[in-house]
């Protein structure tokens, strides 16, 4: 009889535990814990476009964990990856003269890479961002930002803040190797500039 109870207290414990461990897991996708290690801001924020139903955002969340958590970024090219870090650095030098332009083309830039590295296409915006999130929660709403400024009205201020946000996205998209979102170490090939970078003329900075 004890030995009956034991195996049955070891088999729940153990139940419990492999629960636990998928519902903490920020890779698991599943639980709320699950999704907000994983998601980080971005679960705040589809919470916050469900007027605070944290079940509708969670739903939404784990759609688009099932739908691209397996994506496999595709390298870039030393050649393509030199070629972007170049463009960024030549849009932030056209920030200065013209920093609606310079959004505009950050927006479309970046669009573009994370085709390259295997999300959806430019085409399909919102579903470019949602794969984005999945691998990219920090940074993706630093390209959304952007985007929103591209599209719509914004003051110069507002242009620069999308510029420096969208820039932690190009840098984790631009890395070398898929995994590494740090971007590249100070002195790697191509590092992208920083200095002077998004001070328009005749703002004083």
């Amino acid at each position: 009889m004890y030995t009956v109870l034991i195996i049955v207290a070891l088999v729940a414990v153990l139940a419990i535990a492999a629960a636990a461990v998928f519902y903490l897991s920020p890779g698991a996708g599943g639980g709320r814990l699950g999704l907000k290690r994983r998601f980080g801001p971005e679960y705040d924020r589809a919470v916050a476009r469900h007027d605070g139903d944290n079940k509708a955002a969670e739903r939404e969340l784990t759609e688009h964990v099932k739908r691209h958590g397996d994506l496999k970024a595709r390298p870039l090219t030393n050649e393509n990856r030199e070629w972007y870090v170049a463009q960024w650095a030549g849009l932030q030098e056209q920030f200065v003269d013209s920093p609606e332009g310079a959004v505009a083309a950050a927006d479309q830039l970046l669009a573009r890479l994370a085709a390259e590295r295997g999300f959806p296409e430019a085409a399909q915006h919102e579903e470019q961002l949602a794969a984005l999130s999945v691998h990219h929660a920090g940074q993706v709403d630093g390209y959304r930002r952007v985007h929103r400024a591209a599209h719509g009205e914004a003051s110069t201020e507002e242009l620069r803040e999308a510029m420096v946000e969208g820039r932690a996205l190009f840098v984790a998209l631009v890395s070398a190797r898929p995994e590494d979102t740090r971007g590249p170490r100070a002195g790697a090939p191509g590092r992208v500039r920083r200095g002077h970078l998004l001070k328009p003329k005749g703002s004083g900075a």
